[in-house]
């Protein structure tokens, strides 16, 4: 099968599409259908889509009703017009099940670790959480645990936290999740890179980066 690849910003001028977001890297949605049994349901319709399309998406179904879809295309590690193809139909099916969109509930969690030399320490954090390395990162093969990245620094910073999160959030949720961070007694560190990312912070200082697709192309 050939693919066309898709940026994050080509993904957003695509109408037809409002069940799904670009966070990090793949399309999400989020369905309520009203039931568990309903729900399971859903996951049977879309399991149907995917094996006649040969495209098979990450499906979660959590209690009382919930179901969420991940599209990415695993053939160039990235999004392609395939995966828009299979979200359409994907969205299709669900209206007919008479299930309820949530497109700004997606949201994927990952740990960075700051470190002046990633290839002396990412060996010790795959073998402790047994994930498996991809490009320089670290991923759970199992698809359960956040991944893991590496930030290099050019200097020791022993003052502050060496690891801290990272929070991508749909680009229109990331506002009123800094808000109310904000709100619950948490700092701004740092707003320089907003929209791509925003550094917050509790009241110990631990740091924390609420993350988007925006203005990264």
């Amino acid at each position: 099968m050939r693919y066309t690849p898709l940026t994050a910003t080509e993904f957003a001028t695509i109408d037809g599409l409002e069940d799904w977001r670009f966070v990090l890297g793949a399309i999400h949605a989020e369905f309520r259908t009203g039931s568990f049994p309903a729900a399971a349901g859903l996951v049977a319709a879309i399991a149907e889509v995917a094996e006649a399309s040969d495209h098979h998406p990450d499906l979660a179904v959590r209690y009382p009703d919930r179901v969420r879809v991940t599209l990415t295309t695993h053939a160039i590690h990235g999004l392609s017009d395939v995966d828009v193809e299979v979200a359409r139909t994907i969205s299709v099916v669900a209206q007919q099940a008479g299930a309820t969109s949530e497109p700004r509930t997606p949201q994927v969690l990952e740990l960075a670790i700051d470190t002046m030399d990633a290839d002396a320490i990412r060996p010790f954090w795959a073998a402790v959480m047994g994930y498996r390395e991809r490009n320089g990162s670290l991923v759970d093969p199992l698809g359960h645990g956040p991944g893991i990245w590496f930030q290099e620094m050019t200097e020791p910073r022993p003052q502050r936290n060496r690891i801290h999160f990272d929070i991508s959030v749909s680009h229109d949720e990331a506002d009123a999740r800094v808000a109310a961070a904000l709100a619950a007694g948490g700092t701004l560190v740092s707003a320089e890179f907003a929209r791509s990312w925003w550094v917050l912070a509790d009241a110990d200082g631990n740091e924390i980066c609420v993350c988007t697709w925006q203005d990264r192309d």
